[in-house]
């Protein structure tokens, strides 16, 4: 198994550190190889360099099984163009269509919700990847003046939509789940989000034993934050699955908790926590290294390695349970000290 590492900017290098200190421990003890190749590519190449990626830099990853990205993002690069071509840049290149993002609460003290708990926090959210709001088309008419004009179009294709949709889905059928929810706002986008009614429709009659239901996003969110626990699996696009997975973030107590895998089914795939670069906090050992660590066994449940994933997430379940952990949420360890008890209680 080879993988790409990328460390990337402020706290993702530290974070990385820790993610592969746990997987070089996880290969040890299950007697697994596992080879790794650094990436130097972020914000320092890129202002040392003047390149974000390489020629061929997108097709350097397809030759890996995988890809780990620490966070991307740097003020020494006001437009952020490095950190968009190597984390947008590669979900689209290499068609990365299904933002994976598990939500599950570890320990109940970690829930912001009155009178919630684990039971309540357990659901997964699939993100449509490749299209929306995100693609990049459109433009600025008059930009800088009183008369600026800003047009930002979503693109929604069949293809795009149908492809997100049977996959929640299927990972539904799959993990013995009952229930799928698709989220959109077609009471105000009444063409791009016909699509998405019609194919959800279409869709759900394949899976007659698996409830489907719709909401608008607006109450999808109000919802979650009164009963999360109604959710098993939710489907949404582009724009709205970035914010939604946000809220399940917090509920399982903060971005530092949360993991997440950018997949398409049979090709390399990327896999990254959901918390940015926070560069006034880099190298200060107070980074909470657990959503990277998380997103390194959802890495190794994708590539087939299941009770390898399995291990590493008891081994955050554990040290979370013992209270060993950073201090955002509650602990009185550092980064790299959190990673060491991780890696220790995988032995």
């Amino acid at each position: 198994m080879q993988i790409a590492v990328i460390a990337g900017d402020g706290i993702g290098k530290d974070v990385t550190v820790e993610a592969v200190k746990v997987l070089q421990q996880v290969s040890s003890v299950f007697d697994a190889p596992i080879v790794l190749e650094h990436l130097p590519w972020g914000a320092d190449h890129f202002l040392r360099t003047g390149e974000t990626l390489p020629a061929g830099g997108y097709d350097l990853l397809r030759s890996f099984d995988a890809v780990f990205v620490g966070a991307l993002g740097d003020p020494r690069v006001p437009d952020n163009r490095h950190a968009r071509d190597i984390l947008l840049g590669t979900r689209f290149e290499l068609d990365l269509y299904v933002n994976y993002r598990p939500v599950r609460l570890l320990a109940d003290r970690l829930c912001p919700l009155k009178h919630r708990g684990r039971a309540d926090v357990n659901f997964v959210v699939f993100r449509e990847n490749t299209e929306g709001v995100y693609v990049g088309i459109g433009g600025r008419f008059k930009a800088g003046t009183p008369d600026e004009v800003a047009i930002q179009e979503e693109i929604n294709t069949y293809k795009g939509v149908h492809r997100i949709i049977r996959y929640a889905f299927a990972y539904a059928a799959t993990h013995n789940l009952t229930k799928v929810c698709m989220a959109d706002k077609s009471n105000a986008m009444q063409q791009g989000h016909a699509l998405w009614q019609r194919v959800f429709h279409e869709v759900a009659a394949e899976f007659p034993g698996i409830a489907a239901t719709h909401q608008y996003i607006d109450a999808l969110a109000m919802f979650l934050v009164r009963d999360p626990g109604q959710y098993e699996v939710i489907v949404t696009n582009n724009l709205f699955g970035d914010i939604v997975t946000d809220i399940g973030g917090a509920l399982q107590g903060g971005l530092g908790m949360a993991a997440s895998g950018n997949l398409h089914p049979g090709r390399t795939s990327l896999f990254e926590p959901v918390h940015g670069s926070a560069p006034p906090l880099a190298g200060r050992n107070v980074a909470n290294p657990m959503g990277a660590i998380l997103s390194v066994a959802l890495m190794l449940e994708t590539l087939g390695r299941t009770a390898e994933a399995k291990a590493i997430e008891a081994a955050v379940e554990a040290t979370v349970r013992a209270g060993e952990t950073t201090a955002d949420i509650g602990g009185s360890l550092g980064t790299r000290e959190v990673g060491d008890r991780i890696a220790a209680a995988l032995m």
